[in-house]
């Protein structure tokens, strides 16, 4: 069954989310839909691919781990909360988790350690805005945004409870994750055929 027309005054779940049909990505942010589609472009998969590479190498046989989207994200208001009444589940484009006891059979629920967003023309108002504000909000730690267009990447951590920018970064250099202090995103190979 389709999604029906969005209504602004409706109030949506994690039930509703589970009820619309496969292959169709959507996203719920405080009750509200936001489409997914259309699907991301070979570029924004090139570089979520080199980034989640670059990450599932360094963390093999550590505690923490990478995912990427779809891979859902459910964040309750409180700790108890049922799962069908959750009204924020989003798919980061890449994600890394180290308490592995937010991690059941359908995702995650609870905040990722660190988040990476890349930007593309359909999502990126929605990366910039709406999801900065429920990672800042909800705890993630660390939280990059990639932007293909401009071969640039921001990073963002969170310092008491609210983002700082700590950098804006390009094709020829080298970011250093605050979560893993030996590890760092070699930015030249992820944005290597833009060209």
């Amino acid at each position: 069954m389709p999604l029906p027309q969005k209504k602004f005054d409706h109030t949506y779940t994690y039930a509703d989310y589970l009820a619309w049909p496969e292959g169709e990505r959507w996203e719920i942010i405080d009750g509200k839909v936001f489409s997914m589609s259309p699907a991301p472009s070979r570029q924004h998969q090139d570089i979520s691919r080199e980034i989640e590479m670059q990450i599932a190498t360094y963390l093999k046989g550590k505690q923490c781990t990478v995912y990427y989207a779809p891979f859902d994200v459910r964040f309750p208001d409180y700790p108890d909360q049922p799962d069908d009444a959750i009204t924020t589940v989003v798919q980061p484009d890449i994600l890394v988790v180290c308490d592995k006891s937010k991690l059941d059979k359908r995702g995650m629920r609870g905040a990722p350690d660190w988040i990476i967003e890349i930007l593309s023309p359909a999502t990126s108002l929605h990366d910039l805005t709406a999801k900065y504000a429920l990672y800042e909000k909800s705890g993630v730690k660390e939280y990059w945004i990639v932007d293909p267009a401009n071969m640039i990447a921001t990073v963002y951590l969170l310092q008491n409870n609210a983002y700082i920018r700590t950098g804006v970064y390009g094709k020829d250099d080298t970011i250093q994750s605050t979560i893993f202090e030996d590890f760092s995103v070699n930015m030249g190979e992820v944005f290597v055929d833009f060209e």
